[in-house]
């Protein structure tokens, strides 16, 4: 009998990331305009810095650039997160970290799915932040329980992804043709809708208490809301949107433009108003419309450690302290000129950093590193003689303050329930079905392997703190 050959899950993945990147690009046309802006973007500057280009391709890390992308989800039951862990599973995508977005007054928690291993990463760093909705947030009790019965009806994932989800449980993967069937009919579950599940007074109702609770519980799944490109410069980008006929929103979310980016820069195109159907009650359909859907870009800079993340919150903090952004972008030159003083405070220097503990780095030998007698040498002093490099271990997360500030811009600056920050990962986590991975802990094995290796010949006396 012949042994069933299944498929990678990283070529899964990949697969699912190219049919949902043509889906979206079908769907939003703007999408594809800003895919076209952010790959020039990106040449432009390679073409401008070729010592970027050669260490980005030394590191493996030029190829990915292009194919990187995240989306975002939100889901509105349990069962809908527990089921969306298990269908990325089977694309090797795991949660990290855990997000609690209503200190930014946004009715829902979220975590990451994504791969974590260097080689998969490399392969295909697709990520969803997937956000479940907070019903328990919302403070109108009727409101909360009709709309947990409109979310108990309804069913999100195709009776083919269940089945090839069970079978690729079962049997320890999917075979080829069972893996093209799977991303289809995943597939679908991300799919624009534009009839409700609720009539028009449901709707307004819980528009009237956040837009993005009319998001999650109006439709029929939990279409794709944004695709995300990853830039070299996404100051360039936003100053380049507006002649390719796409409008920005008014200020880059995150640090300030720096010579050594940290953590994670993201913009984004005003999302679409969109035509939309209602039941009315009479077996028909009444026109209305929906704002949800939008373009982003993000460019990424260093994992931070736990006391770089610190520095970097309290400036933050400090900042908006200073001049807190206005949603209509009023204000926006002010709160960046704010941003850029405050972050004066945090070094600007990729040794700088590393020398204060502030970021991970991933560490190897030079060229001249492999061939030095390095008997008795300490990590530090092979640095300062060229020995050893070190490179800056790219972000792959997100930041809840950013992700809630893209939220807002996006589904508007109406007036609605203000929500108390109620972290509850303990919650999150039960609803999950699993644990998520914590994120500091991660970079810090990915550093300290990197070091380990440095000192595996016995040649070097000590590592890095």
């Amino acid at each position: 009998m012949t042994k069933t050959e299944f498929v990678s899950s990283d070529s899964i993945r990949a697969a699912f990331s190219a049919a949902m990147s043509a889906m979206y690009r079908n769907e939003v046309p703007a999408y594809g305009t800003l895919m076209s802006l952010v790959a020039k973007v990106n040449e432009e500057v390679l073409a401008e810095n070729p010592g970027m280009r050669q260490r980005l391709a030394e590191t493996d890390t030029l190829d990915r650039i292009s194919e990187e992308r995240h989306g975002a989800i939100r889901l509105g039951t349990a069962q809908e997160l527990s089921t969306i862990r298990r269908v990325f599973a089977v694309m090797g995508m795991h949660p990290v970290s855990y997000y609690d977005l209503s200190t930014a007054g946004v009715p829902v928690h979220s975590t990451a799915f994504r791969p974590v291993g260097d080689a998969a990463l490399k392969l295909n760093p697709f990520r969803i932040f997937t956000s479940l909705l907070r019903l328990d947030l919302v403070r109108d009790e009727q409101l909360r329980a009709d709309a947990a019965e409109v979310l108990s009806k309804r069913k999100i994932f195709t009776d083919g992804a269940l089945e090839l989800l069970d079978k690729a449980e079962e049997q320890g993967g999917l075979d080829r043709d069972d893996a093209s069937r799977f991303v289809e009919e995943v597939l679908q579950t991300f799919r624009w809708h534009d009839k409700a599940i609720v009539s028009a007074e449901m709707y307004r109702r819980l528009h009237d208490a956040h837009r993005l609770v009319a998001d999650v519980v109006s439709f029929r799944g939990p279409h794709i809301n944004h695709l995300t490109p990853r830039t070299l410069d996404i100051d360039e980008v936003q100053r380049r949107m507006p002649g390719e006929g796409i409008s920005p929103k008014a200020i880059v979310e995150g640090p300030p433009t720096r010579q050594c980016p940290i953590l994670l820069r993201q913009t984004s195109f005003k999302a679409l108003e969109e035509a939309v159907a209602f039941e009315d009650g009479k077996g028909g359909w009444r026109s209305g419309s929906h704002t949800a859907r939008f373009g982003e870009i993000e460019q990424r800079g260093v994992a931070l450690t736990p006391k770089g993340r610190a520095l970097y919150d309290r400036l933050l903090n400090e900042t908006r302290e200073r001049c807190r952004p206005a949603a209509d972008g009023s204000n926006a030159a002010e709160y960046e000129a704010a941003l850029a003083d405050v972050f004066k405070a945090f070094p600007d220097d990729w040794n700088a950093i590393r020398k204060a503990g502030l970021g991970y780095f991933s560490y190897s030998f030079t060229p001249a590193g492999e061939k030095a007698d390095r008997t008795g040498m300490d990590l530090e002093t092979a640095i300062a003689n060229g020995l050893v490099q070190f490179d800056p271990i790219t972000y792959e997360d997100f930041l809840p303050v950013s992700a809630a500030g893209i939220f807002q811009s996006n589904l508007g600056d109406d007036a609605t329930q203000e929500f108390v920050a109620s972290p509850n990962q303990r919650m999150f986590e039960r609803d999950l079905g699993a644990s998520v991975l914590d994120e500091f802990a991660h970079y810090a094995a990915i550093m300290q392997a990197s070091i380990d290796r440095c000192l595996g010949d016995g040649r070097l006396a000590a590592a890095a703190e």
